[in-house]
């Protein structure tokens, strides 16, 4: 196997070409760690990267996506090189390329047949993997399933609690808009990293007893499609009151259309997940009320963190389930997202210590 880092924006490095030294930090959640595993504040300081650790096999990890060329991803894959960076360790960034279940079960086959040390998969179907995954377990692979999850025998999910997600949007879009029709655009309904999310809105709308009727729209894979269809609804629909979207290209699709037809000035409300950069732009301007963060950087280092102490330590230790949390991001706190160029926010490739200052506040 070899590191693969795909992106679309080539911004994400190859890590099989450019390695980082074993040791080498790649991030604040590296040092962090790192301090976690016995290393001092004065070699921390001093830039030292020695750790406890034992010396050990280069572990080979795979991970298995099913939007491989989505930017949302581009964080996560630099979670996944950095942590990978930080223990010594290497991997693979495979799948589909449009939510296809079948491509993402061969590569993961693939993996299984090719001995990878450990797996990491997006648990987008409700039945496609669970063979798989029993497989190489079977075999003595570890796995995990990140991004999104069904409760089959992984080991742990590591990713935003998505229904919770939801029905949090769900309330705010009962706060934004009170009463009339809002849409609800899903990138790929059914698949399970964002349709819990969709039935968390609809449960929170019909708890609140208020005259809100949320509609479904399909929008597809891909941000080109994603946009042109979000665009095609709302000049159907002009008395829209609220758009909103479950997933990062729907949520930039809906920022874009509402740029475009100057919505905000007209009284709808719109918002949705995740810090694709015409999202946050948009929040800046005033065309979005908000988006929700779900921290995809943490979605690529925790894996391969986990599958590297449980291989570490013989599987007495590492396995745990990680909620990788929910922050709205509205006007009021868009300025650090967008000052800040970071691998943790996909929008530099630069390994960098982030220094803040002022008190620290929750949420």
């Amino acid at each position: 196997m070899t590191d693969s880092t795909d992106n679309n924006n080539n911004e994400i490095i190859d890590d099989g070409r450019r390695r980082i030294l074993h040791g080498t930090l790649g991030g604040g959640a590296a040092l962090a760690t790192l301090a976690g595993l016995g290393m001092s504040p004065a070699a921390m300081a001093a830039g030292k990267h020695d750790t406890n650790l034992p010396d050990h096999p280069k572990y080979k990890f795979v991970f298995i996506n099913h939007v491989t060329t989505n930017p949302f991803f581009v964080p996560t894959q630099y979670g996944a090189a950095d942590a990978c960076a930080a223990f010594g360790c290497e991997y693979q960034w495979t799948g589909s390329q449009k939510s296809e279940p079948t491509i993402m079960v061969n590569t993961m086959n693939a993996a299984i047949s090719a001995g990878a040390d450990g797996i990491a998969v997006a648990l987008v179907d409700q039945h496609a993997f669970n063979e798989p995954i029993d497989r190489a377990l079977e075999a003595g692979i570890p796995v995990v399933s990140y991004n999104a999850d069904v409760d089959n025998d992984r080991l742990a999910y590591i990713g935003q609690d998505l229904f919770d997600a939801g029905k949090a949007l769900g309330k705010r879009i009962v706060e934004e808009v009170g009463s009339g029709d809002v849409v609800g655009f899903i990138a790929t309904p059914g698949q399970l990293n964002i349709q819990p999310r969709l039935n968390g809105a609809k449960a929170a709308i019909n708890e609140s007893g208020k005259d809100i009727t949320l509609h479904e729209v399909a929008t597809g894979p891909t941000i080109n499609e994603e946009f042109s269809r979000i665009e095609s609804f709302y000049l159907g629909h002009r008395d829209i009151k609220g758009m909103f979207a479950v997933d990062a290209g729907s949520t930039e699709g809906v920022a874009r259309t509402m740029q475009k037809h100057d919505l905000a000035k007209k009284g709808v409300k719109a918002g949705g997940f995740d810090m694709l950069p015409g999202t946050l732009d948009g929040i800046d301007k005033g065309y979005m009320n908000f988006t929700i963060d779900q921290q995809p950087y943490l979605q690529g280092f925790y894996p391969v963190m986990e599958l590297f102490l449980y291989k570490l330590s013989g599987g007495l230790s590492g396995i745990a389930n990680v909620n990788t949390g929910l922050k709205f991001v509205t006007k009021d706190n868009v300025g650090p997202y967008l000052e800040t160029k970071s691998r943790f926010e996909g929008n530099s490739s630069k390994e960098k210590v982030i220094s803040r200052s002022g008190p620290i506040t929750a949420g």
